[in-house]
């Protein structure tokens, strides 16, 4: 019998969580290592609480994540949380009452912000942001794969 799509997916040694996967940042501030000990060399510094990261490797206490431009490393795995968030990645995107274009414009999110995830469905995501809720078109956000369904 031919194996399910699931049973291929590459898992965590650690977590035994799929990889690679999304989290955001816990922490207001995060060094960023060369490698996954406190003796390796910090290459940044991410400071942008609940920044959506891609984590794409486990050792120990560490993840090795990448931000949406690729930039990355080695950060202890306390400075995450599993609280799924996006970057707009679009230079506007609109916020829309129901999950259609035709819907009532909400609010416009700007390149850059970083929402939460409330839920998603194939094509969109109901974020919060800004004090405004709504949803907005996956095309348009980093931090959520394109089939990925969230409740």
């Amino acid at each position: 019998m031919p194996a399910l799509p699931q049973d291929t997916e590459e898992r965590g040694p650690v977590t035994n969580l799929p990889l690679p996967r999304f989290v955001s940042m816990k922490a207001a501030e995060a060094n960023v290592r060369r490698g996954p000990s406190l003796t390796h060399r910090i290459d940044w510094v991410f400071k942008r609480r609940d920044l959506p990261l891609e984590i794409i490797a486990e050792h120990g206490h560490w993840r090795r994540v990448r931000d949406r431009d690729g930039q990355g490393g080695w950060i202890h795995y306390s400075l995450l949380s599993g609280t799924r968030t996006v970057i707009v990645e679009s230079d506007m995107a609109n916020l829309y009452s129901k999950p259609d274009p035709g819907a009532m414009m909400v609010a416009q999110l700007e390149m850059g912000v970083v929402a939460r995830i409330d839920e998603c469905a194939i094509d969109w995501c109901r974020l919060m942001a800004g004090g405004y809720r709504g949803w907005a078109e996956k095309a348009a956000l980093w931090g959520v794969e394109s089939g990925e369904i969230l409740e």
